[in-house]
């Protein structure tokens, strides 16, 4: 069997409203993509008007890119690094004091490559308290990161990461504990 592009339907997909796409766009082009330093509590409001779930002490740094708020959750005292990337096809939820890195992919869609059509799937993703997201990581769709777990510098998740691992490689593997010193 051969793959036929030309078959490809995901016509069941509908994120939301086309105006509501579009309005999204165009704000989150010039307030989030940019690279000039808006600040994070304009951001944060912005986020909450497109739908957004967020709490307290949010930063969110320049250039990071959204695809759609309103499937997004976000709990106190996150951390979004520059160039961040959440495609958020599905639902995305990060619980307090996560830290997503600079450049960090989260992707939410893949393409099933068993099927000749090559179509559309979605998972959603979730970050449990005090989780790391290392800079130029990736998560996978359908992947969860457990509590204060890391996902090392450049590596990829695509399973499961167990509370307090250190996962490094592509695809991620168990490393280390994490031990948390308490002030």
């Amino acid at each position: 069997m051969k793959t036929d592009l030309s078959k490809y339907e995901n016509s069941w997909y509908n994120p939301g409203s086309k105006i509501k796409r579009l309005l999204w766009y165009f704000v989150s082009w010039f307030f989030f993509e940019g690279g000039w330093n808006i600040s994070s509590g304009l951001k944060v409001f912005l986020l909450k008007r497109f739908g957004a779930k967020i709490g307290n002490g949010v930063v969110i740094k320049p250039k990071v890119t959204i695809k759609y708020p309103w499937k997004l959750s976000i709990g106190n005292h996150c951390w979004i690094g520059e160039s961040v990337w959440i495609d958020n096809l599905d639902q995305v939820k990060l619980e307090d004091n996560v830290c997503i890195s600079q450049g960090a992919l989260l992707i939410c869609g893949n393409h099933n490559y068993k099927i000749s059509s090559f179509d559309l799937f979605v998972a959603p993703i979730y970050l449990k308290e005090g989780s790391w997201v290392g800079a130029k990581s990736i998560v996978a769709p359908g992947v969860t990161i457990e509590n204060h777990a890391i996902l090392s510098l450049g590596s990829v998740a695509t399973s499961n990461l167990e509370a307090y691992g250190i996962y490094s490689g592509n695809p991620a593997i168990k490393v280390k504990i994490r031990k948390i010193d308490i002030k």
